[in-house]
């Protein structure tokens, strides 16, 4: 079992960074793949960003190419997702979500671990 727990989310002004954090909790977190999630009101869950279980290999959605940068430092248990240039249609709730096999994966219910979100909210 991995517990995940996410924070660093917020209220910011368009433009702005934000650095979210997923803590794990349970076993080893550097055999699990990571992925970020997000999912804005009315809307399905989306893909933002994933890491391979080194930190080697890293993916982005479309929408955020170029701002965001995922990381993880896995004697420290913490995947960090980097958020710059922020903008209103980034706000949305942002999971953290792990994988017991395989790499990175681009959709929801291949993940196996799921954390309780973290809130940002991006002001124009």
């Amino acid at each position: 079992q991995v517990q995940l727990t996410e924070s660093g989310g917020g209220l910011v002004q368009g433009g702005s960074s934000l650095r979210l954090l997923c803590a794990a909790s349970g076993r080893t977190f550097s055999s699990n793949a990571v992925g970020w999630f997000r999912q804005a009101p009315g809307k399905e869950r989306e893909f933002v960003a994933g890491i391979s279980r080194s930190g080697s290999n890293t993916y982005y959605g479309d929408s955020v190419k170029g701002r965001f940068t995922v990381s993880r430092d896995n004697a420290a248990n913490t995947v960090y997702l980097q958020m710059n240039s922020l903008k209103p249609e980034d706000t949305a709730v942002y999971y953290c979500a792990a994988r017991n096999e395989g790499g990175v994966a681009w959709f929801p219910v291949q993940y196996d671990y799921w954390g309780q979100g973290t809130h940002v909210t991006v002001s124009s």
